[in-house]
């Protein structure tokens, strides 16, 4: 690859640089420098080297892929930055340029063959759920699994979900019709909720349903391609994109609603900005999906859900944890409110409960030490409430809380709004 074509990389984010003052606000709300405590995590820190590569002072080398990679993505210092620096474009820019100069590395090269096909990721699943028993054991008194031994990239510290049996997206139609006059809503499932938490989608559907909508699951979608950007694999983000605009479009809805937090962010935010910026023929057609995006919480109370009128289900003091991608998108009212409203459930806040949760997709992966130090204070806040249950809008952070509440000893629930809802609305059980 040329350093030319990285130098364009680089370029198309250049005016958005000069906006940085250099004034620090970022490094007092990265929770990668409460990890690392070193100037290139913080938001500043890579700006300058971005700028730096700009200019060929530096080299995109192994310490430059090193800074870049300390970023969650997580938004906190693009929130609380006076002069409105979009850190997490220039992190995707620097790592997009990275890639080209450098080459995927082994684990993202892995990473988008798997995410582009749905049929590798199906036989996954399916093999992860047959061969679970040999690999991981059941955690005594909780759900899900701990590793028996040592993997690449995993290690034998960390609780995972167990993967489902039937995937989500094979125990419905595609088209779940409503009441005639009722919305018409396109349910983008994501890969988390349709192998790992399907009782998520479930809930999801019951919910709708209880409103008379018409729910339509497209079964060529795909995964919304957050891992690959993450690795700066952008041409996987393309055409993931592209495939998932062709899946969506081929029903006409007043909705395309998702109850994952990142996916939801994909659709709403990224797509335009990512991939539509370097794809100006697609950038209309994102641009339409993202205007009709929306996440579960914030479309329930859009449509009147009612808690009071129901509930069904058993009391219980519940906290709330709020995903990155759904604060980024100003959606922390919506399901603090539907919660509040349910019978029986008493809603404490918890201290930093906007703070990301450490998890920031392969951020994980490749800094699961830092990525758990950063949990270390959501897990005690969680627990310092005295809570029942941490409900939470992503599937991905309630894996990390999960993980991170395991490892301290706790007891408390990890739950998904929509399931939180299902139980007290519905009756549905755990």
């Amino acid at each position: 690859m040329s350093d030319q074509i990285v130098t364009d990389t680089l370029q198309r984010i250049e005016e958005e640089l000069k906006k940085c003052v250099k004034c620090g606000t970022c490094r007092s709300n990265c929770p990668a420098f409460t990890a690392f405590q070193r100037e290139p995590a913080t938001a500043r820190g890579k700006l300058t080297l971005v700028q730096h590569l700009l200019k060929d002072d530096i080299d995109l080398d192994d310490q430059t892929y090193m800074a870049m990679s300390k970023c969650l993505l997580c938004g906190s210092c693009v929130d609380r930055c006076p002069n409105a620096v979009p850190t997490d474009e220039i992190v995707i820019a620097a790592r997009e340029a990275l890639a080209k100069k450098r080459g995927l590395t082994t684990f993202h090269a892995a990473v988008g063959q798997v995410i582009k096909s749905r049929t590798r990721m199906k036989l996954g699943a399916k093999a992860a759920s047959l061969l679970g028993p040999l690999f991981f054991k059941k955690v005594p008194e909780n759900s899900g699994l701990r590793l028996r031994f040592p993997l690449p990239f995993v290690g034998n510290k960390r609780y995972i979900p167990a993967i489902a049996k039937t995937p989500f997206m094979e125990r419905y139609p595609e088209v779940l019709e409503g009441e005639p006059g009722k919305p018409r809503i396109i349910f983008f499932v994501g890969c988390m909720t349709n192998f790992a938490y399907p009782r998520v989608g479930v809930a999801t559907v019951k919910l709708f349903q209880h409103l008379g909508c018409t729910i339509i699951i497209p079964k060529d979608q795909q995964c919304c391609g957050l891992p690959g950007m993450s690795g700066g694999d952008i041409e996987t983000v393309r055409d993931l994109a592209e495939r998932n605009l062709a899946a969506l479009e081929r029903y006409e809805a007043d909705y395309v609603m998702s109850a994952c937090a990142t996916c939801g962010g994909a659709l709403h935010r990224l797509y335009p900005l990512v991939v539509g910026k370097r794809n100006p023929e697609l950038r209309e057609r994102l641009d339409r999906l993202a205007a009709k995006t929306v996440d579960a919480a914030q479309l329930l109370v859009q449509l009147g859900l009612k808690p009071a009128e129901t509930g069904a289900g058993a009391s219980g003091k519940i906290t709330y944890h709020d995903p990155c991608h759904l604060r980024t998108r100003k959606l922390t009212a919506q399901p603090r409110d539907l919660i509040k409203a349910t019978p029986g459930l008493e809603l404490v806040e918890m201290e930093g409960a906007d703070r990301c949760c450490g998890l920031g997709g392969t951020f994980n992966v490749y800094h699961y030490g830092s990525s758990m130090e950063i949990n270390d204070l959501k897990s005690e806040a969680i627990m310092a409430t005295g809570a029942d249950a941490v409900a939470t809008g992503c599937p991905g952070c309630m894996m990390q809380l999960d993980d991170g509440l395991k490892q301290h000893g706790s007891t408390v629930e990890v739950v998904h709004t929509m399931e939180l809802l299902a139980r007290q609305l519905l009756g549905e059980e755990k």
